[in-house]
């Protein structure tokens, strides 16, 4: 706990049985709960888990990288969360983070706290791929110009969020795929959160993991659409129904 609020950690996972253990192995005592959702993995993910006294979801069969999250959400909540921590199980974030991420939430000055690979130049230094790094920027980019929220990256996996934020914005709308980050980032700049970045380091390695050019090219045509979603309904043009909820007030 933090400042007598309880904080669970969800782990989005697909075959992390390699990298699994390491992750967890740094996550802080503070943490009240560690839960996993495997979303059908080929490995031993799950029985990994298992054996690490994890909070263990399955789904039956593989629903997408958003549709994880959603689950992890619902469960965390669930569990009584003040605070949810996600990082994924592939040891690419570093988990001694946690503590400075839900303390942020925690103390009441943020709704949300983003694990950001670009401040100090930590992508490049841990072996972001060039074309994954340049495509970060252009989106980041475009995205501050759309947005306006002045993040240093809209693409990290590795974020805080108070109960209060997870509850009110309407996630279930949002993607199964791996647009759901960028689209529930969009959400909590509509709703009016306060968010705050911090440097994290980052490692890329086979184990990691990462999706492929057709993938990120698809992704990075959804984050598009997202922003250009926001600005129509920041404009009062059109509202797709993820950004149908209340203003905050």
């Amino acid at each position: 706990m933090i400042n007598g609020k309880r904080i669970v950690v969800v782990l989005p996972a697909y075959n992390a049985e390699k990298t699994l253990e390491a992750t967890i192995r740094e996550l802080p005592d503070l943490v009240d709960e560690r839960i996993l959702v495997d979303d059908h993995s080929d490995d031993q993910t799950v029985a990994m888990a298992r054996r690490l006294n994890l909070t263990v979801e399955v789904h039956p069969q593989n629903r997408g990288y958003g549709a994880n999250q959603k689950t992890c959400y619902a469960k965390a909540l669930a569990a009584g969360a003040d605070v949810v921590v996600m990082i994924h199980p592939d040891y690419q974030y570093s988990p001694l983070l946690v503590t400075a991420m839900a303390s942020m939430v925690a103390s009441g000055v943020y709704d949300l706290a983003l694990g950001s690979r670009i401040l100090l130049g930590g992508a490049l230094r841990g072996g972001m791929p060039i074309y994954k790094y340049i495509s970060n920027r252009f989106l980041t980019i475009t995205q501050n110009l759309l947005i306006g929220a002045h993040l240093s990256e809209y693409h990290t996996g590795y974020r805080a969020y108070s109960r209060q934020l997870l509850t009110a914005l309407p996630i279930e709308r949002n993607s199964d795929d791996f647009v759901f980050d960028n689209q529930l980032l969009a959400q909590a700049v509509m709703y009016g959160a306060h968010i705050g970045e911090i440097s994290c380091p980052t490692k890329y390695f086979p184990e990691a993991s990462s999706i492929n050019f057709r993938r990120s090219s698809i992704y990075g045509l959804g984050v598009l659409r997202t922003s250009l979603q926001f600005l129509l309904a920041k404009w009062g043009i059109s509202r797709a129904p993820m950004f149908q909820f209340p203003a905050r007030p």
